[in-house]
């Protein structure tokens, strides 16, 4: 392990250590109206909007720690994946991806942290494309067209770029703060100049057109990373009828002879609680810890529980229909300016107190990212407004940090690590990766045991469906295109000289090798779906109704990224909050069943 990692792991831990001691003097009451199984970005939400009624007794179990001063460092979100706040999850080998990674697998963090991967990802503000949602409703999910769930995006945005809200797809006041970059360099704008030179349109990917390029807005505040313990929990958290407790790992959810869930069993610092719901119980555990809960407690495909000899309450197809968006490495290119965010640049003083007086710098840059653009393939109807390629501009190349943290983050082999980019470590350097927006492949999670502390399977079967691999070829001749274009070239712009290891057999940037490439160095996008299902009650391939409540149990939700029917054409965090305000209006308007 390297020293900056080291020390940032170390650094980490001891911001969980200053929680410990906080939260050992906390306990829980025997009983609650409403548990919440995990506080992230909808998870917080809920919590939020359920205490708002002093009479509801809420109660919040997150089995990580708090945000700290350093996780709120927007540039520093890839230094967080291997600490202590994100769970260090693994897939199993793919078959078709993931070749240049160890083991052909995907590193898959997800935040073990209040506030959840909020607290962790890149912030972007990306709603996805109006379709996605109408397709939701028309699959089943009743309730949930663009026409409304649109008012919770409202609801929850806090929109500081008065630009922005004129255009009347925004809104301010809520909780939630968006914020647009505050520091663009020279080259960034080159990377715009591109494309418009490549005959794409700069707009607001959120407004009334998603296809275009822009400077993309922020979960941000401040110039700080704005997760949703910071919006939705932090204002509220003194709340007398709000429990947080930090630590506190669910192992069970326990119903009674009926299918009533009635409480959950958790494990903090090392003693068993067991606590009661008079209402509710809702999971918020996350795409992959949520499926996991589910099935530990009864509910899943029967063969599988009866494997464990875990009693099945409900027979449902918990932890299939996964999905996630697919992003591609190795379009690196190398400039002849210093404008780029090699690492060292970061700790300068300047721009430390730049940060720390003004919120304003390279530090405010949300994960690296300067330009996001929406664009479609030949595969994607251009008069739809419906792009398939979600196209990203990041001013460093996975060298930028000498292997201090990407190549630990992503989980390059040793091989293609020292062949594709050690070479090129600490040079001025951008990098273009694609996200596939609607991968037709699906995957699923599994118990790995009945123990709850082992990591179940990943399977997300990335590039098992042929037709995703076309598209993404696609998108990287166009990202050549982009990083070829007179706009960079007058900055030194130049693809890396190197070739990716097993594709050398092929003539460079043919199709065949960008096959290659896009089977080699394709990882995850951060971004998984669909685990726990929502839709028809009578689907059978469906877990929870468009009411969020599991099937076959009664007092059970789940309200988390999970129950996202098909995959939205954009980064999930944003609606992974809008379902947290939904979820929260349906839940106080079952609550009368219950008084």
């Amino acid at each position: 392990m390297n020293l900056s990692l080291a020390f940032v792991m170390l650094l980490i831990a001891f911001f969980r250590k200053r929680d410990e001691k906080i939260e050992l003097s906390k306990y829980p009451e025997w009983e609650y109206d409403y548990i919440i199984v995990g506080g992230g970005s909808a998870g917080s939400v809920v919590a939020n909007r359920l205490s708002e009624n002093p009479h509801n007794k809420v109660l919040l179990l997150e089995a990580g720690s708090n945000e700290n001063e350093f996780s709120e460092i927007p540039v520093m979100s890839v230094g967080l994946l291997l600490t202590s706040i994100a769970w260090k999850y693994v897939t199993e080998p793919q078959q078709f991806a993931c070749f240049g990674y160890q083991g052909s697998s995907s590193r898959w963090p997800r935040g073990k942290v209040l506030g959840g991967t909020s607290s962790v990802n890149f912030m972007i503000y990306s709603r996805g494309n109006r379709q996605d949602y109408d397709n939701w409703a028309r699959g089943g999910a009743h309730g949930w067209s663009w026409e409304e769930v649109f008012p919770y995006f409202l609801k929850s945005e806090d929109n500081r770029d008065i630009n922005v809200l004129m255009n009347g797809y925004h809104a301010s006041g809520g909780y939630q703060t968006i914020s647009s970059p505050n520091y663009i360099t020279p080259l960034v704008k080159a990377y715009m100049e591109s494309a418009l030179l490549n005959g794409h349109t700069m707009r607001d990917f959120n407004g009334p057109i998603q296809t275009g390029f822009a400077f993309p807005q922020a979960f941000k505040r401040n110039g700080r990373r704005c997760s949703t313990n910071k919006a939705f929990l932090q204002p509220v958290k003194d709340r007398p009828n709000l429990t947080i407790l930090l630590f506190s790992f669910v192992t069970k959810i326990v119903f009674d002879q009926y299918k009533v869930a009635r409480a959950v069993r958790f494990e903090r610092f090392g003693k068993s609680f067991i606590v009661y719901a008079r209402k509710e119980i809702i999971v918020s555990a996350g795409v992959v810890n949520s499926p996991q809960l589910l099935m530990l407690s009864g509910i899943g495909p029967r063969e599988d529980l009866h494997r464990f000899g875990i009693p099945v309450v409900s027979d449902l197809p918990v932890g299939y229909n996964l999905q996630d968006h697919v992003v591609t490495f190795g379009m690196d290119f190398l400039v002849d300016v210093p404008y780029t965010y090699l690492i060292y640049r970061f700790v300068k003083p300047t721009n430390l107190a730049r940060y720390v007086k003004h919120g304003e710098g390279v530090l405010t840059v949300p994960g690296g990212l300067d330009i996001i653009g929406y664009i479609d393939t030949k595969y994607a109807n251009k008069s739809d407004d419906y792009p398939d390629i979600e196209i990203n501009f990041y001013s460093y190349g996975a060298a930028a940090d000498r292997g201090q943290f990407f190549r630990h983050v992503l989980g390059f082999k040793k091989e293609t690590w020292e062949r594709c980019y050690k070479p090129f470590s600490y040079r001025d350097a951008f990098g273009i990766l694609p996200i596939l927006l609607r991968p037709k492949s699906r995957g699923y999670i599994k118990l790995r045991s009945a123990n709850p502390h082992d990591h179940p399977i990943i399977q997300p079967n990335y590039f098992s469906r042929f037709e995703d691999v076309l598209v993404q070829v696609e998108a990287l001749k166009e990202i050549l295109r982009l990083g070829n274009s007179i706009a960079l070239k007058k900055y030194g712009a130049r693809i890396f000289p190197r070739r990716i290891p097993g594709c050398e057999k092929y003539v460079q940037f043919s199709d065949e090798d960008l096959h290659c490439i896009v089977r080699t160095l394709s990882t995850t996008g951060y971004h998984p779906v669909g685990t726990c299902k929502m839709g028809a009650i009578e689907d059978p391939t469906t877990v929870v109704d468009p009411m969020l409540r599991v099937k076959g149990v009664s007092r059970l939700r789940v309200v988390d990224a999970s129950i996202i029917p098909t995959i939205i054409s954009g980064n999930t965090n944003a609606a992974a909050i809008m379902i947290g305000e939904k979820a929260s209006d349906m839940i106080r308007e079952s609550s009368y069943f219950y008084n």
